[in-house]
């Protein structure tokens, strides 16, 4: 009988403690077959239209790349963080085409740009990140825009040729989340058939723009530092209006954020005697 007992005893240990390897296992494969299998890779970073060579001093012709342009349809400003999910290492992408501003070239100068960020419309493929981006992390209420202002000219050596890529480097006011400060990074930017492309990858640390870090407890972690990138269309037609941004019915980079229609009231009307 006491025999029969022990080894009853023992293999409800060995029950036990196979369903704590189990629910080990479980817990460190379900964030692995999200973020793999069906979150899918990141979009790739932001990429100029050119197929040329980086940096040659020749191309197929210069570009109309004079006077006021306007940032215009194909710019697109966004955020990649890299981010943990319990233990599985993924990237955070948000996205929004709702981008505005004036870039002036003077001769072979760019004299002055700026540029601003609808950041309500900023956008990831995830709802639930969309609401910790609105809310606690960067209060699209109390701080809707984003903006850079060019504070030292570029000079861009020659007249701008579509289909070349060269690299310069920029200085200018970046202003998020209510907070202005000096920035240098560098910038590529290519000639086309109308204007100009400009693309930049500026590495941001949260805590010098006072935005909290988007980690979420334990769940959700990142670093204290992202990328913001960049992607400008300067051309000599129409731009972007700051009210849409010129976005159409795409919406941002992940879809269409949510817009509530306007609501028609009647008028008022006095009862008939």
């Amino acid at each position: 009988m006491t025999i029969r007992t022990s080894f009853g005893k023992h293999k409800i240990r060995n029950f036990i403690g196979l369903g704590v390897v189990v629910v080990a296992v479980v817990a460190l494969a379900t964030p692995f077959i999200y973020i793999h299998f069906i979150e899918g890779p990141p979009p790739p970073k932001l990429s100029l239209p050119t197929t040329g060579t980086v940096n040659s001093s020749t191309g197929s012709s210069a570009s109309s790349a004079s006077g006021a342009l306007n940032v215009g349809t194909g710019s697109v400003v966004g955020y990649r963080v890299s981010e943990k999910l319990l233990g599985q290492n993924s990237t955070a992408v948000g996205r929004t085409k709702k981008v505005w501003g004036l870039i002036d070239v003077r001769g072979t100068t760019i004299a002055s740009a700026s540029f601003s960020v609808n950041m309500a419309s900023v956008v990831s493929d995830q709802a639930q990140r969309n609401s910790q981006f609105d809310g606690r992390i960067m209060d699209v209420t109390q701080y809707p825009t984003a903006k850079f202002t060019l504070t030292t000219p570029i000079d861009l050596g020659s007249t701008p040729q579509q289909g070349i890529v060269k690299q310069y480097s920029a200085t200018g006011e970046l202003t998020m989340h209510g907070v202005t400060k000096s920035i240098t990074f560098s910038v590529s930017i290519e000639g086309t058939s109308n204007g100009l492309a400009a693309l930049a990858e500026i590495p941001v640390t949260f805590s010098t723009w006072n935005i909290s870090n988007p980690s979420i407890g334990g769940f959700v972690t990142t670093a204290d530092s992202g990328t913001l990138e960049v992607l400008l269309n300067a051309t000599t037609g129409t731009g972007n209006s700051p009210s849409s941004g010129g976005v159409s019915s795409s919406g941002g980079g992940f879809g269409t954020p949510v817009t509530v229609p306007s609501t028609t009231v009647p008028g008022l009307k006095l009862p008939s005697s």
